[in-house]
């Protein structure tokens, strides 16, 4: 597998295991000194942080197992991510990708609709053969319903 396909690997194993609320899974995904940012734009190019920065893989499984609510009765989130620009030097990778999620529902009537989307924009480390995350700014569009105050 080529270095730049792993990499975009990586970003489908982080949104697959969100969907799931699998927090473990997507600790896996980063390095002990990662940083994870959430941003909401605020005019065109500008965003401001949301919350503090989240610190590790630790920190990320915390993060979607004590923050991110369970999906309801019926419902499940589905991420699809589109256009990735992936930049690969040595051991260190550049990965830029939009993404929407949706929020799909059976219950109590079938629907599907956007809740969020944006930009992931992140930096990969390769670490004992693995890509890792080292860096994850979510740069959102619209501030997701949760981080709502």
């Amino acid at each position: 597998m080529s270095d730049e396909r792993a990499v975009q690997e990586v970003l489908a194993r982080y949104v697959r295991a969100a969907d799931r609320r699998d927090g473990a899974a997507q600790g896996t995904l980063f390095t002990d000194d990662a940083v994870v940012r959430i941003l909401v734009r605020t005019g065109p190019g500008t965003y401001d942080q949301v919350g503090e920065p989240l610190i590790g893989g630790a920190g990320v499984r915390h993060a979607v197992e004590q923050f991110m609510p369970p999906h309801p009765e019926g419902g499940s989130g589905h991420h699809v991510t589109s256009d990735h620009l992936i930049e690969v030097d040595g051991d260190r990778a550049h990965l830029s990708a939009q993404y929407v999620v949706f929020e799909a529902r059976t219950l109590p009537s079938p629907v599907v609709r956007p809740i969020e989307s944006g930009y992931y924009d992140t930096e990969l480390r390769r670490v004992g053969g693995e890509w890792k995350i080292s860096r994850h700014d979510v740069l959102n569009d619209l501030l997701p319903a949760g981080l709502q105050s």
